[in-house]
């Protein structure tokens, strides 16, 4: 019989959702145990909940390490929710990554034999991040540590914060000084706004989700991959010029010739995202640009771009590979974003089709098309599910020889999937950020045999965490 708090010792041998891990005791009983913990850890673990198929516990300490169990190289691990998996070695990462993939496929999507390859690695494993959005907040997270000190003993102010949220804590953020996944750069560019921002503090208050009054609210930095330009973005409530010229001259004096544009935008907003209604450019143009393959794009404060420019051109030449494109097929992009992969592909296919709701996605796809002189590639805003409404317009494109789907994390609308067996093209290449939505919307794709899943890669994007990419191909029986 268990008891609430009661201490157990278990070997984890598996992941779980929610950032749990899981084992089992000598007598069979299921654990779910939170924490930082590695597969093959042998831990304690202190009982919280009690169910009749399952024990869920809180770590409490490690007994003996798992041999793939490394020492996380950031100050902030543990806290810091960005890096969930620093305390893992890199093969090991790969290792889970895969597992995820092949296990959701097998055990969501119901695929009994399947063909999932070794997740492919990246280059760069730390200092990979184009693009960094660092939170400000008047409520700085405070350790356990400093919880249990004076506050005239704290090194940093309590009212003041500039770096990421701790995990389901939006009202606080934890002042960052360095990360690990960011350039060196990025870096410099964070430290330099804390300075100035804690220098100003009377002119320029923190933003406060409870009041919703104040001014710092974002400080989003880019630095390009391959032309190493550098963006920084600062979001705030109201524009002051005077300020906000001062602090671009107080980046371009420190940066100098790295600093390519500084933008304040602004927004009335009374959340936290950090998007601009208004954009004031204070040094540069206004915008950076970055290559990804043999395209040239120009990248905006809001634009979207994929934030680890190596590993985008390694995924996107692993669609390619995947599709197996010829110079006469027709090829439909669904959900095209700002039309990447629709660019890649054209120089392979006869022409493409990219489709997206959000027009300002559409109006930069078409941009980026005229910019590489791109000419196969067409563009059209609409709801993916609302296919039926353009008919006629698809039909004199041409029917698809091949689909490429890129959704959201949530995956395809029910009705967007049904309309793509409908169209029933040879070829569907499933590209996913979610290994669970690639399961669902799989099974919903292959019901009464009508498509096989043939094989499916598994990529790693964002090394340090648990997140994966993966692309999978479907072919009609």
């Amino acid at each position: 019989m268990y008891k609430k708090l009661q201490r157990i010792q278990l070997i984890i041998t598996d992941l779980a959702e929610k950032n749990q891990c899981f084992g089992k005791l000598d007598d069979g009983m299921s654990v779910f145990v939170q924490g930082t913990i590695a597969v093959g850890d042998h831990v304690e673990a202190e009982i919280i909940k009690i169910k009749k198929q399952y024990l869920v516990a809180r770590l409490t300490q490690i007994l003996s390490p798992a041999p793939t169990r490394i020492q996380p190289v950031c100050n902030y691990f543990g806290t810091c929710g960005g890096c969930k998996w620093q305390h893992m070695n890199y093969s090991e990462q790969r290792r889970l990554k895969q597992k995820q993939v092949t296990d959701a496929l097998h055990h969501i999507g119901g695929f009994t034999s399947i063909h999932c390859q070794p997740c492919i690695p990246a280059e760069e494993i730390y200092h990979y991040r184009n693009k960094v959005d660092f939170s400000f907040t008047d409520l700085r997270y405070l350790t356990l540590e400093e919880m249990e000190q004076n506050p005239e003993e704290l090194q940093k102010p309590i009212d003041f914060a500039l770096g990421f949220h701790a995990p389901g804590r939006f009202a606080k953020a934890i002042d960052i000084d360095h990360c690990h996944l960011a350039t060196p750069e990025m870096n410099q560019v964070l430290n330099l706004t804390r300075e100035f921002a804690l220098q100003h503090r009377d002119e320029l208050p923190i933003y406060s989700t409870h009041t919703h009054t104040g001014e710092l609210r974002n400080l989003v930095v880019r630095n390009a991959g391959h032309t190493h330009e550098l963006m920084v973005n600062l979001v705030t409530t109201t524009h002051q010029p005077a300020l906000m010229q001062s602090l671009a001259t107080h980046l371009n004096h420190a940066l100098g010739n790295t600093l390519t544009t500084f933008v304040n935008s602004t927004t009335s907003a009374k959340n936290t995202v950090a998007f601009g209604e208004k954009e004031f450019v204070m040094h540069g143009e206004g915008y950076i640009s970055d290559r990804l393959g043999a395209y040239t794009y120009r990248i905006s404060p809001n634009s979207f771009f994929q934030t680890n420019t190596a590993q985008a051109e390694t995924l996107y030449q692993q669609i390619l590979t995947t599709a197996q494109l010829s110079p006469d097929d027709i090829v439909y992009d669904l959900f095209c974003g700002t039309g990447s992969i629709t660019l890649f592909a054209s120089a392979h296919c006869q022409k493409v089709l990219g489709i997206e709701l959000v027009e300002s996605s559409v109006q930069d796809a078409q941009a980026n098309a005229e910019r590489n002189q791109v000419e196969n590639c067409s563009f059209l805003q609409l709801d993916i599910k609302n296919i039926r409404s353009i008919a006629d317009q698809l039909s004199r494109f041409g029917s698809p020889d091949v689909v490429i789907t890129d959704p959201p994390r949530a995956g395809m609308h029910p009705n967007a999937i049904q309309l793509l067996r409908e169209i029933a093209p040879p070829v569907i290449i499933y590209v996913s950020c979610n290994p669970a939505s690639l399961a669902r919307d799989g099974a919903a794709l292959a019901e009464n045999n009508l498509y096989q899943l043939t094989e499916c890669t598994p990529i790693d994007l964002f090394p340090q965490t648990n997140h994966v990419e993966s692309i999978a191909r479907f072919e009609r029986r």
